[in-house]
């Protein structure tokens, strides 16, 4: 048997960062590893430069995702007003940087998902700093504000996070409900994506494999490791 910890995502906008190059920033269509690292982490009180927490944090949770609705894609088209650089010239808030005369505007591409739900799974490898009813208990009440990726994407609805002893993924995605789940079931689709990790004994069958660069190595430097991720689809419940 093993000890779950389910809560569910939803908001009107979420972004779940991809491999980003020049000045397109996209979105994946489901949660990445480092998301709902950086989750846990502002729910616990860790900060971004606490590595070490962080990366201990990292190590010691697989976790999984169910794509309840998968959304829509939204693009914004996002421009910034930014002085040039100067040796020796560091601007600590945004007034700073416009009181100068040499402004300069930035053009980028930014992708959203808007109306997604998922539901997620986290399993706590033993002997970790932090047990599942730690982290539900952090995830009920956070220490940092809680976002869907971005600062511009706020929760929606409460997580409602649940510990459950099952043999396995499958049994414990089946056994949560959640009391308002019908606000968050907008799929018109006859199935659902299931995601996880190798290392979790799901009770499915997985379609394929596929590897996404998205375990958290440095934050400084952004800086992501590859992980194999199974996929599935599974047929919805009625």
């Amino acid at each position: 048997m093993r000890e779950y910890l389910i809560f569910r995502l939803y908001g009107p906008l979420a972004a779940w960062g991809d491999i980003a190059v020049g000045e397109y920033r996209p979105s994946f269509a489901h949660p990445s590893k480092s998301a709902i690292i950086g989750l846990l982490a502002a729910a616990l009180g860790i900060r971004r430069d606490e590595a070490e927490r962080q990366k201990t944090l990292t190590e010691a949770c697989t976790f999984a995702v169910r794509v309840d609705a998968m959304g829509t894609l939204l693009r914004d088209y996002h421009t910034i007003q930014v002085p040039s650089a100067k040796r020796g010239k560091t601007h600590y808030t945004r007034r700073s940087e416009l009181a100068v005369d040499d402004l300069n505007t930035i053009l980028s591409r930014r992708d959203y998902r808007c109306d997604a739900a998922y539901t997620v799974a986290v399993e706590v490898r033993a002997g970790a700093t932090y047990t599942a009813r730690q982290l539900a208990g952090a995830l009920a009440k956070p220490a940092f504000t809680l976002y869907l990726g971005r600062k511009s994407c706020p929760l929606a609805l409460p997580l409602q996070p649940q510990v459950v002893i099952k043999g396995t993924l499958n049994e414990a995605l089946t056994s949560v409900s959640f009391h308002d789940g019908e606000l968050t079931g907008m799929s018109n689709r006859s199935y659902t994506l299931l995601y996880w990790e190798t290392e979790q004994d799901s009770g499915f069958t997985h379609e394929k494999i596929m590897t996404r660069r998205d375990v958290p190595l440095n934050r400084t430097r952004w800086q992501f490791a590859e992980r194999r991720e199974h996929y599935c689809s599974v047929p919805k419940e009625d």
